[in-house]
């Protein structure tokens, strides 16, 4: 055991895409199956993470995902769903704006909950 394997998470804990691609994957493609019109967008692979997949629906509903290079491709052609490169075009529109409802949605649930 190294001198910093306590701060990563030591062996055997961290997280490996390898091992966790497979299923990373399944409940991506699971999603996209159960909602209309989803488009898959790369996320490049960071110093915390690997490349990852965001997938957006047509009414902005997303969710995202760990899966590796490969991973995404596999998917997405899999799937049979449009692939775009988020350093090149940037998150869609429908994304924010769902997630600014969502906000407001919660702060008026939070905001009827005072008030009873």
């Amino acid at each position: 055991m190294g001198l910093l394997d306590r701060f990563r998470g030591g062996r055997g804990r961290s997280r490996s895409v390898a091992r966790d691609s497979a299923s990373e994957v399944r409940a991506l493609a699971d999603w996209a199956r159960s909602r209309r019109g989803v488009e898959a967008f790369i996320e490049p692979k960071t110093t915390v993470t690997d490349v990852t997949a965001v997938l957006v629906a047509v009414d902005g509903e997303w969710t995202r995902r760990i899966v590796g290079e490969r991973g995404a491709r596999k998917l997405a052609d899999a799937l049979k769903i449009p692939v775009y490169d988020v350093n090149k075009t940037g998150y869609p529109q429908r994304m924010r704006d769902f997630d600014a409802r969502r906000r407001i949605e919660q702060r008026r649930a939070r905001e009827a909950e005072f008030d009873e």
